[in-house]
């Protein structure tokens, strides 16, 4: 007997970049030496004084239920956070914490789209937001960039995605998969269309803001369009920048009947974020961020070892990130010189000749392209460029 699910789930696939991480995890168990660039995730260890402070929570019994979006010390350290880094001002009751930056964007897709509703999403695009969109029951509007483009999505390219159907459009800088980051004149002209389209949302993915080493400063959307600050929805994290993904907070700040549409779903599904992490996020956002400065640097160093050693092997161009932890390749050159059908094609060539694995470019929206993660060590990206020569030699 095959039990039935409902016709959403048709439109909806696992997240590739999961599937990735538990293929190697298979492959591991099988006894291969597998090296995957394919998780998002950093290789730090959390630091020591974020640690501390769960382990102080603990022991002081802070280990009950909180209040369904997040403790007030928490919000009140996301507010100054804010206040101090974006020149953002929010009420607290603008703000709502979750468990995981994932869940603040599938709340705000849940709380504002329905049925015949566009969501306008740039490609390259983060795995998750096209699907995030079809459970909400609306309609992706993918717009398609190009790295002659820079990644980016312009002025004419949204204005002409734009109808009367569009309720939100997804902002990710520094991008993931790409690592391109806009720059404040960059948005200013986005926000200058959307002024001509009241009923738009904006949703400002910033969760790798602090990964960001461009000469110009990050600027996030709210901050560079503050006429539209009222209709945009910012959401951000710990996981990246503080090496936490495993904590699970996030968090996301926007107007009141958006941020009370959010809490009010996330009353009725995980409750409460963890308040072990909760009380380790505080220690996060309000303590000495010598850390996040020292990881950046290394991400840095990573970055410009991959990116260089990409672009030496022939057919593959690699455009230089502003920030992530990833680097996104295209490779159709490579492809049609070798006769491949796809991206998907050549991940499993490095995958069974060089036991490297990472995640085609189309899971992001942009087939002929493959990206890779440097949230490893320096000897495993060397390591990583070797055995792709070995695998395009075999």
């Amino acid at each position: 007997m095959i039990l039935p699910v409902s016709k959403r789930m048709a439109a909806v696939k696992p997240s590739p970049t999961g599937a990735v991480l538990a293929l190697a995890a298979e492959l591991r168990a099988a006894g291969r030496d597998i090296i995957s660039l394919g998780a998002g995730e950093p290789d730090f260890d959390t630091p020591p004084h974020i640690q501390d402070a769960a382990i102080e929570a603990i022991r002081g019994g802070q280990t009950r239920y909180t209040p369904t979006d997040g403790t007030a010390e928490l919000k009140t350290a996301i507010q100054a956070k804010f206040a101090r880094e974006n020149q953002l001002e929010y009420e607290l009751s603008q703000i709502v914490v979750t468990s995981g930056a994932k869940q603040a964007l599938f709340n705000l897709c849940l709380g504002l789209l329905g049925p015949g509703d566009e969501a306008i999403i740039p490609a390259p695009y983060w795995v998750s937001y096209p699907d995030m969109v079809r459970l909400a029951e609306a309609d992706p509007i993918v717009i398609d960039t190009g790295i002659e483009q820079e990644f980016k999505i312009t002025p004419d390219r949204l204005e002409s995605a734009i109808s009367d159907k569009t309720r939100l459009l997804i902002l990710n800088s520094p991008s993931n998969p790409t690592g391109v980051s806009y720059t404040r004149a960059e948005l200013e002209k986005l926000g200058a269309v959307l002024e001509r389209h009241p009923d738009i949302v904006v949703l400002s993915d910033d969760i790798y803001e602090h990964i960001h080493w461009a000469e110009e400063p990050f600027t996030s959307f709210a901050t560079a369009c503050p006429a539209l600050r009222g209709r945009t929805v910012t959401t951000n994290g710990v996981s990246k920048a503080y090496a936490m993904t495993g904590w699970r907070i996030g968090y996301a700040a926007g107007p009141q009947e958006l941020i009370t549409a959010m809490i009010t779903i996330q009353s009725q599904s995980t409750t409460n974020p963890c308040s072990v992490s909760q009380a380790a996020a505080v220690a996060a956002l309000n303590g000495d961020q010598t850390c996040v400065r020292d990881m950046t640097a290394a991400y840095k160093e990573r970055h410009d070892y991959i990116v260089g050693a990409l672009n030496q092997f022939d057919g593959i161009e690699c455009r230089p990130g502003e920030g992530t932890f990833y680097a996104f390749a295209r490779i159709e050159k490579l492809l049609n010189a070798r006769g491949m059908a796809s991206d998907v094609e050549f991940v499993e060539l490095l995958l069974n000749k060089a036991d490297l694995a990472c995640v085609p470019g189309s899971a992001f929206g942009a087939p002929g392209h493959v990206r890779l993660s440097f949230a490893c060590s320096m000897e495993m990206l060397e390591e990583s460029v070797r055995r792709i020569k070995r695998a395009l030699m075999a």
